[in-house]
């Protein structure tokens, strides 16, 4: 077999980068990868806050925190609070992490389950020390032990798209990655395979491959417009197709947690950075006007506008084929969901990380690209019906779109999931889902869908012991937080750099 030897990127921006960086740490010199990027287009840039899983990606090409975050401006980021979602007045917080400690064979959740059932009167969000860290302004790292509080801690970061892409270029280049400037004019290929052999820019390069790689963002220029992979379009299910983002002053402390508050046709994103905070309304061009959406969100800034309010279209949905040939889509070439629970830059990612695993020769065996596209699918599929239950499980909310999403069908696999846990509290997640079960316990509890019971095995415990461990595991939570940092103060000491 004749192994890949040139890889030719088209599309810089995050997922282009990203995917250089993390080929370049892999296969090292082996393999010659090139990128297309023109500075006259520009990149959406919607992917500032991320989730835990970024930490694989970070080991992978060997990123030093300290630099990474001075270089980005980044902040640290232990969950996301959710305003006015479930109705009017209310929030809740979706904590990286677990709940709770592990106590034997009983899940955390069925203990508090069951002592409710025996008249415990207190939230699940007293059981966990992201949220409690993320309220009182605090954060601290996840230590390895297991008899340690902070073991139950999972964090990720908020930092600046454009200078992250910027910072990665540096990364790849340094590993023998070449950048091409231009603009993408002509695609060449081969009448006998179909594949793509070469990609001829504005400044007059021929840029050959064996493998192409499309970070093109929307435009799809390889997998879309050259290839013909289809897009299945759930704008039925995820109807938000605008959204408007401007940054503005930093004005208070930073806080550890990125904030989304429901309007009155979609969401507003609040991201705090080391020296500016990132806004944005996502929302429904079907229920509001872009002069209206940008009205709200101006009104709603912590402080002075940065900049004027920036327009972005899409759609939510994805290619089923987002490997064609020797065609593979990452990022937003293969599919956009809003950045709601922040699974962009882990959408990029998880690509990438099938195609490490499933990297082909340079004949491309089909049946690498239909398991990269099954994996795919999947992750797809479940995040989209994790993001589908913050819209459908509403109360309360009299706006057109609220009252679309609280009454629309949903995908049986999220009917199932609901169901599951009202009855019992069973929590049915198949085994690659990005969501474990303290994610969707969190959505859930804080979106109105409780559990009217719990397991059998609940039923073993003893009542009494049960609820003193819980008061226990309350009381060790709240003697950690007043001991543990200041977030601004803790990144401080990790760059070494006032904030």
């Amino acid at each position: 077999m004749t192994r890949v030897r040139k890889v030719v990127i088209l599309g810089g921006g995050t997922a282009g980068w990203m995917t250089a960086a993390a080929l370049s740490a892999t296969y090292g010199p082996s393999l010659a990868i090139s990128v297309l990027e023109s500075d006259a287009i520009g990149t959406v840039g919607v992917g500032e806050a991320t989730i835990p899983t970024i930490h694989w990606f970070n080991e992978l090409i060997g990123l030093d925190e300290a630099a990474f975050v001075r270089e980005t401006k980044a902040s640290f980021k232990l969950g996301i609070e959710f305003v006015d979602w479930t109705r009017p007045g209310h929030r809740y917080f979706h904590p990286f992490g677990r709940f709770g400690v592990d106590l034997g064979t009983v899940p955390f959740h069925q203990r508090w389950l069951r002592a409710r059932a025996d008249g415990l009167d207190r939230p699940l969000a007293a059981y966990s020390l992201a949220t409690q860290l993320a309220e009182a302004g605090r954060f601290a790292k996840p230590v390895g032990d297991p008899r340690s509080i902070l073991s139950t801690l999972g964090y990720a970061y908020h930092f600046d798209a454009g200078l992250y892409a910027r910072h990665l270029r540096g990364l790849a280049e340094a590993r023998g990655v070449t950048r091409h400037e231009g603009m993408l004019t002509r695609v060449e290929r081969d009448p006998a395979t179909g594949f793509v052999s070469a990609l001829e820019t504005d400044r007059g390069n021929t840029l050959r491959g064996d493998l192409f790689v499309d970070c093109s963002g929307f435009r799809a220029l390889l997998i879309g417009g050259e290839m013909g992979a289809p897009f299945e379009d759930w704008s039925h299910w995820l109807p938000c197709d605008r959204a408007v983002a401007v940054p503005c002053a930093r004005i208070a402390q930073t806080t550890p947690f990125t904030r989304s508050t429901r309007r009155e046709a979609g969401w507003q994103w609040r991201i705090p950075l080391q020296h500016r905070t990132g806004n944005g309304y996502v929302y429904s061009s079907a229920f509001l006007s872009d002069d209206a959406a940008i009205a709200t969100l101006l009104a709603n800034l912590d402080g002075e506008p940065l900049g004027d309010p920036r327009l972005l279209r899409f759609t939510a949905g994805f290619r089923r084929e987002a490997w064609r040939g020797n065609v593979v889509a990452i990022g937003l070439s293969s599919g956009f969901l809003e950045p709601l629970e922040s699974t962009s830059i882990h959408l990029i990612q998880s690509g990438i990380a099938k195609l490490i695993t499933l990297f082909p020769d340079a004949e491309c065996d089909p049946a690498l690209a239909r398991q990269y596209n099954a994996l795919l699918g999947r992750d797809m599929d479940g995040i989209r019906d994790f993001l589908i239950l913050h819209y459908h499980a509403t109360h309360g909310h009299d706006a057109p779109l609220w009252q679309h999403t609280r009454t629309m069908a949903v995908p049986e696999t999220l009917v199932e999931k609901m169901g599951h846990y009202a009855r019992t509290g069973r929590l049915m997640l198949d085994a690659e889902e990005l969501f474990r079960e303290a994610s969707w316990l969190a959505v859930l509890d804080g979106q109105g869908v409780h559990a009217h019971g719990h397991v059998p095995l609940a039923d073993t415990l003893d009542g009494a012991t049960n609820r003193r461990q819980l008061d226990q595991i309350e009381a060790v939570v709240a003697r950690a937080v007043p001991t543990l940092p200041m977030h601004d103060a803790a990144i401080r000491t990790l760059t070494g750099a006032a904030t």
